[in-house]
Parts: C-alpha cells; sequence; structure tokens
C-alpha cells in the first residue's frame, strides 16, 4: 500500500512539473480568448480620471474563431453620442512575424482607418486599456518563464523579445490553476517601476466556460482606472464571418446593434 501510495504521488509531482511556462501561457490563452466556437457579449465601460470623474462608454462585441488560432473581432458601439456608430474591428494572426489587422470605423467622418501594428498599445477608445487588450498579445512575442506558484496560482513573468516596440521591460501575470485565466497582470516601466495592472474582478461559469465578467486596468503613474463589466454573454452563436468585413464597418449587422 505504502508502494501504490508512493508511486500516485510521484506521478501526481512529475504531472505537475511537466507543465511548462509555455503550456501555461498557451492554456491560459485558450481560457481566456476561444472558449466556444464564437462568442457576444455587452460591455459597460467606465473611464475613471485622477480626480474621480467618469466617462461611460457601451459596446457590444463579436468574436469568431477561425481556424488555427486565427479570430476576428467587432465592437460596435452604442453610447454615449459621441462614440455611437463607431466600429473597431481585428483580425487576429497567429504566427511570429504576423501582424494583426485592425480597422477603426469613425462615423462622423465616414472613414475607415487602418490602426498601424505600431499603435496596437495606444489608448483604446480613451481608455486605461490598449487596442491589444482586444484580442490579446500574440504569445511568440514573449519570452516566458514560471518564476512561482502557490496551491492556486502559476506566476509567469513575459520578457518582451523586441524591447523597442513597448513601453513596458516585464510584466508578471497571476495564472488561476482551476481555470487557467489569468486573475492579475501587472506591467514594469524600463526603469523597473511598476505604472500598470490589469486584474480580473469577478469570474463566472457561463455555458461551462470560466469567464471574467467585470475587469479592471489601473494606469499606476496617471492615477486612472477603467472598469469593463460584461453581461449578456453567449457563446456559440453562429456568428458568420462575412459579419467581419469592410462591408459592415459603416453598415452594422443587426448581431451587433441587436
Amino acid at each position: 500500500m505504502n508502494v501504490l501510495i508512493t508511486a500516485v504521488l510521484l506521478l501526481a509531482s512529475m504531472n505537475t512539473f511537466a507543465l511548462t511556462a509555455e503550456a501555461i501561457v498557451t492554456r491560459a490563452n485558450q481560457a481566456v480568448y476561444y472558449p466556444g466556437t464564437d462568442g457576444k457579449a455587452d460591455v459597460k465601460m467606465v473611464i475613471t480620471d485622477a480626480d474621480g470623474g467618469k466617462r461611460i462608454r457601451k459596446f457590444r462585441i463579436l468574436r469568431l474563431n477561425t481556424g488555427g488560432g486565427t479570430q476576428k473581432f467587432y465592437l460596435y458601439f452604442k453610447a454615449p453620442a459621441d462614440v455611437r456608430r463607431q466600429v473597431f474591428m481585428v483580425w487576429k494572426k497567429v504566427r511570429p512575424g504576423q501582424n494583426d489587422n485592425r480597422w477603426l470605423f469613425l462615423p462622423a467622418l465616414s472613414l475607415v482607418k487602418p490602426i498601424a501594428p505600431s499603435d496596437k498599445r495606444t489608448s483604446f477608445v480613451g481608455s486605461d486599456f490598449v487596442y491589444e487588450d482586444v484580442s490579446g498579445r500574440a504569445l511568440w512575442e514573449d519570452k516566458h518563464e514560471l518564476i512561482g506558484e502557490t496551491g492556486r496560482h502559476y506566476l509567469i513573468k513575459n520578457t518582451p523579445r523586441n524591447p523597442r516596440a513597448v513601453k513596458f521591460s516585464t510584466y508578471t501575470v497571476t495564472i488561476d490553476k482551476a481555470t487557467f485565466l489569468p486573475v492579475k497582470a501587472e506591467y514594469l516601466d524600463k526603469d523597473g517601476k511598476p505604472f500598470r495592472r490589469v486584474r480580473a474582478l469577478e469570474i463566472k461559469r457561463i455555458q461551462g466556460y470560466p469567464t471574467v465578467v467585470k475587469a479592471r486596468v489601473d494606469d499606476l503613474a496617471r492615477g486612472t482606472h477603467t472598469t469593463n463589466t460584461f453581461s449578456n454573454i453567449k457563446y456559440n452563436n453562429g456568428l458568420k464571418e462575412m459579419i467581419f468585413t469592410e462591408r459592415f464597418l459603416r453598415r452594422p449587422p443587426r448581431e451587433a446593434t441587436r
């Protein structure tokens, strides 16, 4: 009996150590961005400035998995009036060296504006989130290192392979072992000081998928923060790929508006 128990414990230990940093971040990426064949949700964004003043954005997000890890995202803004009918669209690539395609439709100007790869870490519609946060940062852009773990979490240090392309030197992500959802990410600037923090404030299981339903990002340097609250979340909607084309930037589909 003692031999059997020892063997079981040894096997469990081997399985734990077999989970590399690359495997952990891959599973975390899947948990956050790939549940179901597609997904949709309504989002209420609250932007809080350093003096406590608040601005609110409301939009719907549609997401479609298109095979091989590629995805397409469509965000349609419903409020307030200054951003209403604005659309942000992403075609996400996954191969090393490939850049995502991003477009922004500005209805007031009737203008479709491509977003350059160099702008993907700029402010998303005036919030503390950045454009890259919508579809996620490509795994190949960073080196990943497992620097610690507890009974509940993995701690992964991520170092950019091209440090000149980003403002941060490293960022550390805390990943829940049970769900593989990242629950916190802390970014260090070039001087090694914390300047940005992203947290999952609330998680629920929806259609069997662990899902972040409330998230917050803090700009520690400016003293501002933004909170996103997700509602009406649904997976496996049967979304069509034709929705995620330039044609529907100017004329949003009913899946985005209703």
